[in-house]
């Protein structure tokens, strides 16, 4: 984790220095990349096991937009969530359930300025969630499928202008719950590296 964040806040100083910073307030189109840490859980009737049911997976982010003015912008994304999986035992059975997931958001974006540098901001719209879930044993027939489902997308979070160009960003994301109520659950914590053209 510690190699991923040194690889995304050198990225960033690369395209723009560290020179006198800025909030973003010029008029154009973004671009940017982030790392994600979302929770996973399974939890399955009947379950005897004593594995870990729970976990927090990293994967990463792209996303895009258009700058309207200081305070508005137009913003789409998509976010890999991973994949995790979990050894469970029903009915003295073992079995075994995986699960993959990805979103596609587009929200509209309100930023509030604190000073030159800093900001906060959030954001509104919808995700488009995909879920699929695999497994063998007794509960394979409930717990597994292929779904897709759209839903709210929000978040909240602070930006902090590096520059001009180079902003770093921290922020809670909503994406919604999945149809099949397995693996990821609705919402990802997100550390973003932004470009303005």
């Amino acid at each position: 984790m510690k190699k991923i964040l040194t690889a995304l806040i050198v990225s960033a100083t690369a395209f723009g220095g560290v020179s006198a910073a800025y909030a973003a307030d010029e008029v154009g189109p973004y671009a940017g990349v982030g790392v994600v840490s979302s929770k996973h859980k399974y939890s399955l009737s009947n379950d005897t096991s004593n594995g870990d049911r729970s976990s927090t997976e990293w994967s990463g982010k792209i996303f895009g937009g258009y700058q309207l003015n200081k305070n508005l912008a137009v913003e789409g994304g998509y976010t890999d969530f991973g994949s995790s999986d979990y050894n469970y035992t029903v009915g003295g059975a073992n079995g075994h359930v995986d699960s993959k997931s990805h979103a596609f958001y587009l929200a509209g974006k309100g930023s509030v300025p604190i000073n030159q540098q800093l900001s906060v901001f959030g954001k509104l719209g919808v995700a488009y969630n995909k879920n699929e879930v695999h497994g063998t044993g007794l509960a394979t027939p409930y717990v597994t499928g292929d779904n897709n489902r759209t839903n709210l997308y929000a978040s909240v979070g602070g930006e902090y202008a590096l520059n001009e160009k180079v902003s770093l960003s921290l922020e809670y994301e909503h994406y919604g719950k999945n149809g099949i109520d397995q693996g990821r659950k609705k919402g990802a914590v997100s550390l973003g590296a932004r470009y303005n053209f």
